[in-house]
């Protein structure tokens, strides 16, 4: 079976993405992996589908796979590009959309300037909504919201735990270029206190409003960026006192804006969404 597929990316996180309302589309996981190989197949961090919404007060509905051939619940910089490809594939002539995900519904919107923007929700901090289990911790380290202390074979490691649809893990470092994101990222994705795997995020902050960010992905490896761990980094900067509402998220592929007004208000995601090319795969 031949599928007609777009190579986008959103900040060097870049993804295949499949029209499912207009072609149908039934792959196993081992395909997706096929799929994202960058020897073998076409390349990728994730492969997005989209499809007809199962809800009436939604346009779209968005799955998203890794490169491991996994269903996950969310991914920022896809969105932005989920909104692009629909846009101008003439799915909908909308500049805002309603879409529905396994972690509940975004709001993406194309804004004058070319960028997207996605009101990603608001934050989940609950250990069961991540899910994380605090008893597998240190207890919480003390007034910084969120934020345990993680043996990971034997070393403290402190970070700042959440949802964003999404589990993540936020730690930070005084220099993000020399921190351990493959070695550390790998242990701490796959530590038991994680039931479901978890996204890891190194940030460094460079002032109030600018932050540098690497992210180890659960199930892809650290990628050039990450849309659900810029928020994720960010929500967890501002509740350690560390950031303001609005900031800079300087990713290895490029820039990301993130703006969360606190408490149980959503996190906007601002960036680039690019297409690639355009092509066909056997299947």
């Amino acid at each position: 079976m031949r599928l007609r597929f777009t190579k986008m990316q959103g900040a060097g996180n870049d993804f295949v993405v499949f029209d499912g309302v207009r072609q149908r589309v039934a792959l196993t996981p081992a395909q997706y992996r096929d799929i994202a190989d960058r020897h073998f197949g076409i390349g990728c961090d994730q492969i997005l589908l989209v499809e007809s919404a199962t809800r009436a007060d939604c346009d779209f509905r968005y799955r998203i796979f890794n490169a491991d051939g996994g269903e996950v619940q969310q991914c920022g910089n896809g969105a932005r590009c989920f909104a692009r490809f629909v846009h101008d594939q003439g799915l909908t002539a909308k500049r805002e959309i309603r879409v529905e995900t396994a972690a509940g519904v975004i709001v993406p919107r194309l804004e004058d300037d070319g960028r997207v923007t996605v009101d990603m929700g608001p934050p989940r901090f609950a250990p069961i909504e991540i899910p994380f289990l605090p008893a597998l911790a240190a207890p919480a380290v003390p007034a910084m919201p969120n934020t345990h202390v993680l043996d990971v074979d034997g070393e403290p490691v402190e970070l700042t735990v959440l949802s964003m649809g999404n589990p993540h893990a936020v730690r930070v470092v005084c220099n993000v270029e020399a921190a351990p994101v493959a070695e550390l990222g790998t242990r701490v994705e796959r530590h038991p206190a994680f039931p479901e795997r978890v996204n890891v995020g190194f940030m460094q902050v460079m002032h109030r409003r600018e932050v540098v960010l690497r992210v180890f992905e659960r199930g892809a490896g650290e990628t050039l960026a990450c849309g659900t761990g810029a928020c994720a980094a960010v929500v967890a900067g501002i509740l350690r006192g560390l950031l303001d509402d609005t900031v800079l998220v300087h990713a290895r592929g490029g820039d990301l804006t993130i703006h969360w007004a606190g408490a149980d208000q959503p996190v906007f995601l601002t960036g680039p969404a690019v297409t690639v090319f355009q092509g066909e795969i056997e299947t």
